[in-house]
């Protein structure tokens, strides 16, 4: 077995605890494996370990993975998003975690309409406030889920949100409760394209914590792959 595989193995197990001790349907948790300056050599391990669903923080190198390994998993795009990529984006992507801003919105609106798509994204949210950390502010929810909802071309399946990184898992644990209970005050207002059941949140390093507050898509590279050299 090789070291990803085994990597692979303690993380499904995590997975798999964390579902169990709080009662969740395993089938409703999956894993996005992030290959962030990942070589494609090593991704294809993964996908040969199990992995269904790849993350992937930049346009280019999504491109030239996707050439090397195809489509035959899912592929995610996680990172922040410029406009100017949003047609590569659209064309490369089954579900875009980070629509950060109304300007990227629109534009994704308008390739995937350009694009015969109706593509499915999240709404990022910046629960921290953090300056460095992209995303909707929680003040800004309600009016920003009711503009994208008139958007033909984009269905929001839910939200993603990431916090400060901490040592102790359990630090991140009010973030990912704020953002579940911001899921469910959001799907009550039953607006049009608007589908609050996927709640992206919980790395490396908290994903059992994630998982225990109503995480559906855990996000981990590290714990798979090993630290991920400078770039």
């Amino acid at each position: 077995m090789s070291e990803i595989s085994e990597n692979l193995a303690r993380v499904r197990e995590g997975i798999e605890t964390a579902a169990l001790r709080c009662g969740r349907d395993l089938l409703k948790v999956r894993l996005v494996a992030v290959i962030k300056t990942v070589e494609a050599e090593r991704v294809r391990q993964a996908i040969s370990a199990g992995v269904k669903i790849l993350g992937e923080n930049y346009v280019q190198e999504a491109q030239k993975k996707i050439e090397i390994l195809g489509h035959n998993v899912a592929w995610h795009f996680i990172g922040h998003l410029q406009t100017n990529k949003a047609k590569a984006a659209v064309h490369l992507f089954d579900l875009i975690h980070s629509v950060d801003s109304l300007n990227l919105a629109k534009e994704l609106n308008k390739q995937a309409q350009q694009q015969g798509k109706v593509l499915p994204v999240l709404l990022q949210v910046n629960l921290s406030g953090e300056t460095t950390k992209f995303g909707a502010r929680e003040k800004e929810i309600f009016q920003v889920i009711e503009e994208l909802s008139a958007m033909e071309g984009l269905l929001v399946k839910g939200l993603m949100t990431m916090p400060p990184y901490f040592e102790d898992p359990e630090a991140s644990r009010p973030y990912y409760v704020e953002l579940r209970k911001l899921g469910e005050r959001l799907a009550q207002q039953k607006l049009s394209r608007i589908s609050i059941e996927e709640l992206s949140m919980g790395m490396s390093n908290d994903f059992e914590v994630a998982i225990e507050e109503g995480a559906t898509l855990v996000r981990v590279g590290t714990a798979i792959f090993g630290a991920r050299p400078p770039k």
